[in-house]
């Protein structure tokens, strides 16, 4: 079943691929994916290309993929080691969500961080309280590690 379902996924990717994001298996595992999303413009990250490593539990699609960015990037609902806060990922999660919306919704997390729901504290609080500070350091991450 799972495998069905990555293979049509994949499909469905190659032929219509969601807007500034890629998706495919990273090498010969079928559940082993490399996704990389372009920085949205007019956002912080606009410019880099971030990349994401998707991993499909046997169970999928009733249980969510694992997804996390492999490359740093500064976001309070992204730790540090690069999982990601984000309700699809777990509780929210639905079969009939597809890795193509998936990365369309990371797409709008990075546009509209949710400083309620943080991975790291410290950004969200420099989020709420100094937005030009967050915007500066999310664009020097940017910079640093995704150009």
């Amino acid at each position: 079943m799972a495998l069905k379902r990555i293979n049509k996924e994949l499909q469905d990717l190659r032929r219509d691929p969601p807007a500034q994001c890629s998706a495919g298996p990273d090498g010969e595992d079928p559940f082993e994916w490399k996704a990389t999303i372009m920085g949205p413009q007019d956002s912080p990250y606009e410019g880099g290309t971030f990349c994401l490593s998707i991993h499909f539990p046997k169970t999928y699609p009733f249980d969510p993929p694992k997804v996390k960015f492999t490359t740093k990037i500064y976001h309070p609902n992204i730790g540090s080691e690069g999982y990601i806060c984000l309700d699809i990922l777990g509780s929210a999660w639905s079969p009939a969500l597809t890795v193509s919306k998936l990365l369309l919704s990371i797409c709008s997390l990075l546009c509209d961080p949710n400083p309620n729901s943080p991975l790291r504290r410290e950004i969200a609080v420099i989020y709420r309280s100094n937005r030009n500070l967050y915007d500066e350091n999310a664009k020097e991450y940017t910079r640093k590690y995704a150009m």
